[in-house]
């Protein structure tokens, strides 16, 4: 016999899980109670809030493919952390989310920190259960690592009610749980290419989650083979490489208008794995719903997305790195007319990678041209959310192992969290974060976690004393009329140092390269903090100083 929560780490030993992210809660002090007895087997991540371990969680489950696994307790526990849930689920990310619930017999009671996680996370979450019968644990867990993992990947919530934790049971867990996924067929590659080689002007729109390195792979041969134009959706640049005469650019937002007007000559869309969702459709002004007259041809792992918004004349239900085996092994058309149109897609987005300089005294674009000649071929770059996030997406070319963690939901906050999870995961490669001063603000305490257990990122923090993209979008609506999107911030590099890590601030471009060396250099991490110029309350603003204007 054993309990409901041994029974539960059970069946995490049997998939495989080595590693979970959360703080611990009393919700689930059954569940930590087991876990001790694991932790040869297990690594037990100990988070400062679980906003912080959800994107940990998301961002490991992005990196490895395997479900991101985190504990959080009941009530704030689980409301902190839908922000990585909501995250996972844009982002299609397998993560399996273990929350502490209150006891069954008080239900419907409002008892302390009860939730309905069914009502909060039923639309934020491929599925929502509670177990509350332990001889039900095995088949609920087995459930909810194939429902995370099969299809369109995302976020699982199963809700552990408190008495069914110490509950008996003789159950047994279950054996590895391996994704479900359709296959395309060969035939179904072959009417992909009749419809390619009945066209003049294609082009390749390729995104979403679930991708595995061979798939990445056998997407740059094809289109190679092919000579096909491919573009990316927003944060997908690492799922081709960047290197090939193929890749022409990302449709994200601030969208380039060369692609814009690419998109728009276009008259077949080979839509791979994506959802046309508001960023690639830039507000369904580039793709409107009413009066799209190209043809598409939609390959998605869910049936549920197909169809969804626009009518494929060609539909397939595969997941990407099946269809792209089946695509990259198909002979290539012996007619390619889109060939130079290609090319010319090519040279528009390298003529885009010359940044003008930039006003100030730290001048990104010659950081960039340095970073991109200096990084390892295999180094994991993260970001949070904001206008700063641009110049590591934009400006650094992907391919050769190369991995981008970004948030395609947009969610501020991300990238701390995100780059001490890779750093966790895959320990001797080099991960490098971009955040910015607001950015950086919203989960800067999880660098407590990268100090607890040995994580060593290097991180740029952008500090331009605005909230940037914000303050953008306020001065093109409301010009002159600031409001709210000033910051005044603390001393990042001090900050840093506080943690343990290597601090310094950069204040000068020519500063740079020496900080950033140095950084590189710490064992137990870096931060270098450059100072952007900006309108408005200016970084170098100390709080000494606000204080006595203020005065």
């Amino acid at each position: 016999m054993s309990t409901g929560a041994q029974l539960l780490v059970e069946c995490l030993m049997e998939q495989e899980v080595e590693m979970g992210f959360g703080v611990p809660g009393e919700s689930y002090l059954a569940v930590l109670d087991s876990l001790h007895d694991v932790t040869n087997r297990f690594k037990f991540i100990g988070c400062r809030n679980e906003g912080g371990g959800s994107f940990m969680a998301e961002a490991y489950g992005k990196l490895t493919g395997k479900p991101g696994v985190l504990f959080v307790t009941r009530g704030p526990g689980a409301t902190n952390a839908s922000i990585g849930i909501h995250t996972a689920m844009q982002d299609s990310t397998p993560m399996v989310v273990f929350v502490g619930q209150i006891e069954t017999g008080m239900r419907s009671r409002e008892a302390f920190q009860e939730l309905d996680y069914k009502a909060v996370f039923g639309t934020m979450a491929k599925w929502v259960v509670e177990i509350d019968d332990a001889d039900r644990v095995p088949e609920l867990v087995s459930r909810a690592f194939s429902t995370a993992l099969s299809g369109r990947p995302g976020p699982v919530v199963v809700a552990l009610p408190e008495d069914m934790l110490v509950q008996e049971t003789d159950a047994r867990p279950r054996g590895l749980i391996k994704a479900v996924q359709a296959n395309a067929s060969q035939s179904a590659a072959e009417e992909v290419m009749q419809a390619l080689s009945q066209t003049e002007r294609p082009v390749v729109v390729a995104g979403g989650g679930g991708w595995s390195r061979d798939g990445a792979a056998s997407l740059t041969k094809f289109a190679e083979a092919n000579q096909l134009p491919v573009i990316v959706t927003f944060r997908n640049q690492d799922i081709i490489n960047n290197h090939s005469p193929s890749y022409i650019g990302e449709a994200g937002f601030a969208l380039a208008p060369e692609i814009r007007s690419f998109l728009d000559e276009s008259d077949l869309i080979l839509a791979l794995n994506v959802r046309f969702g508001e960023t690639l459709t830039h507000g369904y002004t580039l793709f409107n719903p009413s009066n799209f007259d190209k043809k598409l041809v939609h390959i998605h792992a869910s049936e549920q997305e197909i169809g969804k918004i626009f009518t494929p004349d060609l539909a397939v239900v595969s997941d990407p790195n099946s269809a792209l085996a089946a695509l990259a092994a198909h002979e290539p058309l012996a007619q390619t007319p889109w060939a130079e149109r290609t090319k010319s897609g090519r040279s528009d987005w390298i003529k885009g990678l010359d940044v003008p300089p930039q006003p100030g005294d730290v001048d990104m674009g010659i950081i960039m041209t340095y970073l991109q000649k200096r990084l390892p071929k295999d180094t994991i770059v993260t970001n949070g959310a904001g206008n700063f996030a641009g110049w590591g997406g934009r400006y650094l070319h992907y391919g050769d192992g190369k991995r981008l963690l970004g948030p395609q939901a947009g969610a501020m906050g991300a990238g701390i969290p995100a780059a001490v999870a890779a750093k966790l995961a895959k320990p001797h490669r080099f991960v490098l974060c971009f955040a910015g001063d607001g950015d950086f603000q919203m989960t800067g305490s999880e660098l407590g976690s990268a100090l607890q257990y040995g994580a060593a990122p290097v991180i740029l923090v952008l500090n331009n004393g605005t909230y940037g993209t914000i303050r953008m979008h306020q001065e093109r609506e409301y010009p002159g009329r600031v409001s709210g999107t000033d910051i005044v911030n603390p001393d990042f590099a001090m900050f840093a140092r506080a943690y343990g890590m290597h601090g310094e601030t950069v204040r000068h471009t020519e500063e740079f390269e020496a900080a950033f060396e140095r950084a590189c250099a710490s064992k137990s991490g870096g931060l270098v903090e450059l100072i952007i110029d900006s309108e408005g309350i200016s970084p170098r603003t100390t709080i000494s100083q606000l204080r006595a204007r203020n005065s």
